[in-house]
């Protein structure tokens, strides 16, 4: 065989290995999205003049900033005349931040910690009060607590007659709550049911404003959208300000939040569940207007079995095989991908089966 033909299909089986099809570009599941500042909340936006402060800064308002963080978790609560310097325990409680919500570990204020720090969010904190380890995929409230009942557990939740949205049907709404009940009671081994009393409920779930007396005022919209207790308090709120969403072809507000999303988080919450480091899981603390957000995965359901075990009904493996299939470039990629993949791997086999000889 001439040189000049080994070396021809030499060139050929090597672009085969490394020139991969122009397939359009996707975007990985839980890449932060970067929200206008116009729909942002109005106390949290000013927070973009914090970009790229790092240790021994000092910005004028930076205790402000502190104070969300002590909200949430990252600074002590007890603290009331933070100071505007960029100290060390402000860029512990940053790096504790970024480790949290997945973000890149740069202890500074870069773009990526900004936009999270001002994107809507579960008012429920991020960390222990107690100043513990930062959190690690599913996490607990302190003292992991969890309803005590006997197996099969029944719980009973209801919807508040008195606080509630105007604008949405209570028919809708309670539709919502059925199905978001449905995918927690699927994973494990507690029913739901409405109650006919609101008072005698387990869960009692309404919309509020402002300061409503149980110590944690909503600030607007786009802020702190929804809080919930952990057991066996009971109680769940959603922000009335809000523009709550039940279908994105109706509501056409580029504030609208998805109630139906809100509600699977905050349920979470109800069982037990802290805020989870996995940014595709519904227990993440963050989620962005016109976006929906509604089934569990995998650190969702391993988190809330911890807790309560399985239901008898669920396969762990079809979730497994689910989220395979469904996170593209996430745990093993897209199928497409793998089809390529799995194409172009038995056509050079083919190629060199042929060939050899020749080449020989």
């Amino acid at each position: 065989m001439p040189a000049w033909w080994r070396l021809f299909w030499s060139a050929l089986l090597l672009l085969l290995l490394v020139w991969p099809p122009c397939f359009p570009a996707r975007t990985a599941p839980g890449t932060v999205t970067v929200v206008t500042v116009d729909a942002r909340n109005s106390t949290w936006r000013d927070f973009s003049r914090f970009q790229d402060a790092g240790k021994g800064t000092q910005v004028d308002g930076m205790s402000e900033l502190k104070r969300y963080f002590s909200r949430f978790g990252y600074l002590p609560a007890a603290v009331s005349d933070f100071t505007d310097v960029f100290d060390d325990d402000f860029e512990s409680a940053v790096v504790a931040f970024q480790t949290n919500l997945g973000l890149d570990v740069t202890g500074e204020l870069n773009a990526e910690t900004i936009s999270a720090v001002m994107s809507p969010r579960c008012g429920v904190g991020d960390t222990p009060v107690d100043g513990a380890q930062p959190l690690r995929r599913y996490a607990y409230f302190p003292g992991r607590p969890r309803w005590d009942r006997a197996e099969p557990a029944t719980l009973s939740y209801a919807l508040s007659p008195q606080y509630t949205v105007g604008y949405l049907s209570q028919e809708d709404v309670r539709a919502v709550f059925r199905r978001s009940f449905a995918r927690w009671s699927a994973v494990i081994p507690v029913s739901f049911v409405e109650a006919v009393e609101y008072r005698k409920a387990d869960i009692r779930i309404g919309f509020y404003r402002g300061d409503h007396g149980d110590g944690q005022p909503f600030d607007g919209v786009l802020g702190v959208l929804a809080h919930a207790f952990s057991p066996e308090d009971g109680r769940v709120h959603f922000d009335a300000a809000e523009t709550w969403a039940l279908d994105f072809k109706r509501e056409k507000a580029k504030v609208a939040i998805d109630l139906e999303s809100v509600a699977t988080h905050e349920i979470g919450h109800v069982l037990g569940l802290g805020h989870s480091s996995v940014r595709e899981a519904v227990m993440y603390p963050r989620v962005n207007p016109r976006t929906r957000k509604v089934d569990l995965r995998i650190d969702d359901v391993e988190g809330v079995q911890a807790l309560y075990g399985s239901n008898p009904n669920f396969r762990l493996s079809s979730l497994l095989e689910s989220e395979s299939d469904n996170n593209g470039g996430v745990r093993g990629g897209g199928g497409l991908e793998r089809r390529w993949f799995a194409w172009s791997t038995w056509l050079v086999a083919l190629v060199v089966d042929l060939m050899l000889p020749l080449w020989l």
